[in-house]
């Protein structure tokens, strides 16, 4: 009897060619099933990553849009409110108004008695650094 009769069917067939022709492709399939899988879940807990960041910064974007709104639901933004864009008063609060009888002429040159002064602008803001009254023009 020679020796290879002797050897069961399963060490003939992994000796064989065969199985060399079958087995690497095979096994080179479960390698880039492998690979391709571990490329997944790579992505996945890069994604599980960001998004938990994401979830940090909205919940801090919330806690300030709490702040806010708590402050515009409170009285002190309602009495703001109605100070600036209502023009109102608290009760038993006195108001004092500044008028301005100063005119706006086109060059630019103010006057009390709204005649036109034409100065030049340099000069004018000589007279403002001199800290001295504009000569009135008379006409």
């Amino acid at each position: 009897m020679d020796k290879k009769d002797n050897k069961n069917p399963i060490a003939r067939f992994i000796g064989s060619p065969l199985f060399l022709i079958i087995g690497i492709p095979v096994a080179v399939l479960l390698v880039f099933t492998f690979c391709r899988s571990y490329y997944n879940n790579y992505k996945i807990n890069q994604e599980i990553t960001t998004l938990k960041e994401e979830i940090g910064s909205l919940e801090n974007k919330k806690l300030e849009s709490m702040d806010i709104l708590n402050y515009v639901m409170s009285d002190d933004f309602v009495e703001e409110k109605a100070r600036t864009e209502l023009n109102m008063k608290k009760e038993g609060e006195n108001v004092v108004v500044f008028r301005n009888d100063f005119k706006d002429n086109e060059d630019g040159g103010l006057s009390g008695d709204g005649s036109r002064q034409n100065i030049s602008n340099p000069l004018k803001w000589w007279y403002y650094f001199i800290k001295k009254p504009m000569p009135v023009e008379r006409q």
